[in-house]
């Protein structure tokens, strides 16, 4: 799935979750951790679906991943590149650390508008 095929899919497109943290997805799917809301805690069952964004430095270069879980299953729907600059600028503000980030800040910003959000 490319950008253009996301900008075009109105669900995914209202689905996605920009606040979305890795490991807050995985309090939500995965465990019974602390969540935003109790709100948000009470409404979660087996067939909730999240649609995020997450940035993987375990690999190098580091890629922009759009994940889909759905209760306990989990789909990686396209892999992208972050312009060079933007890649360089995060790695450094991580420290070079591997790790599965949430998508913030300029990575966020670049995003929306590539998804003319």
């Amino acid at each position: 799935m490319n950008f253009r095929e996301i900008k075009k899919n109105f669900d995914l497109m209202s689905s996605l979750d920009w606040e979305m943290t890795p490991e807050e997805a995985i309090a939500l799917h995965l465990e019974w951790g602390p969540l935003r809301s109790q709100a948000y805690y009470n409404s979660r069952d087996s067939h909730n679906e999240t649609v995020y964004f997450i940035i993987n430095t375990w690999t190098r270069p580091p890629i922009l991943t759009l994940v889909r879980r759905i209760g306990f299953d989990s789909e990686e729907l396209g892999d992208f590149r972050l312009p060079q600059k933007l890649e360089d600028e995060f790695m450094k503000g991580i420290g070079q650390y591997k790790g599965v980030y949430a998508v913030e800040g300029k990575v966020r910003d670049w995003l929306k508008k590539e998804l003319e959000v």
